[in-house]
């Protein structure tokens, strides 16, 4: 069984993010680069399919060559190899655009599954695994807190507000799963160490047949026209009890204001 697991090089997600005046974009020089912590589960899917159906797993990234150390980070968690694909001209892309270098990576491979985070802790459009699937062909299950592989089959419980779906489908497919799918595991030191040495493919929009008109920021359909800086927070408003019932009163006054009520 073969599985690839598409990750992203996101902001860290405790820092405090800007947009580049330039081109309104995420400004990703000025703070620290992580693996999304949401491919986090996606990984430790792949590796207890490694474990439980002897799987191989291919970590596939998209981004510049300095987020190669995120490929590594996600090798040392045990996977068994890396591709990258990396061109300036993919600088800019909107989701449908890195949905489609991502797709055009995947046909050039041989796999069973693809495993997806449901979302990406930067952005949070949730569109790209879904997007893949639509360019690839392939069945799309979302939303993903469980799964199991039987045969030629994947089912998963797909959440949604009132419970979950339970959702089958031939191989090969495309799955993203949510946070409450698994508890993640710390890379181990062995595996820190292995990670070093494991194969890595890197990739270009050309080894791919992919346009740079098709992507960056010039083939985006979505376009940040204006942004602005997030407001101070303010002062909250304290409703004081007297035992006269006037702050009842005042309360319910604030909450019609606010349109709480």
């Amino acid at each position: 069984m073969k599985v690839l697991v598409p990750v992203k090089r996101v902001p860290d997600t405790a820092g405090e993010k800007k947009i580049d005046p330039n081109d309104n974009t995420v400004d990703r020089e000025s703070v620290e680069s992580v693996l999304c912590p949401v491919n986090e589960f996606a990984i430790e899917e792949a590796v207890r399919l490694k474990e439980s159906h002897d799987a191989e797993v291919t970590v596939l990234l998209v981004g510049p060559e300095s987020a190669q150390p995120i490929v590594r980070k996600a090798l040392s968690y045990g996977l068994d190899a890396g591709l990258q694909v990396t061109d300036d001209a993919i600088a800019g892309s909107d989701a449908l655009g890195t949905a489609r270098v991502i797709a055009k990576a995947l046909e050039e491979q041989e796999f069973d599954l693809v495993l997806f985070g449901n979302q990406s802790t930067d952005a949070r459009t949730c569109l790209v695994p879904a997007a893949v699937a639509e360019l690839l062909g392939l069945p799309s299950l979302t939303y993903a807190r469980h799964l199991e592989i039987d045969g030629g089959s994947v089912t998963v419980h797909r959440e949604h507000e009132e419970g979950w779906d339970v959702v089958t489908s031939q191989l090969p497919a495309v799955v993203s799963v949510v946070e409450a799918i698994n508890e993640p595991r710390y890379p181990s030191f062995k595996g820190i160490m292995a990670a070093k040495s494991k194969p890595l493919d890197v990739r270009s929009l050309a080894d791919l047949g992919v346009e740079p008109e098709q992507v960056g920021a010039n083939g985006a359909t979505a376009t940040m026209y204006e942004f602005k800086d997030r407001p101070p927070k303010e002062a909250g408003t304290i409703v004081e009890d007297d035992g006269t019932g006037a702050a009842a009163a005042q309360l319910a006054d604030w909450m019609t204001e606010k349109k709480f009520v």
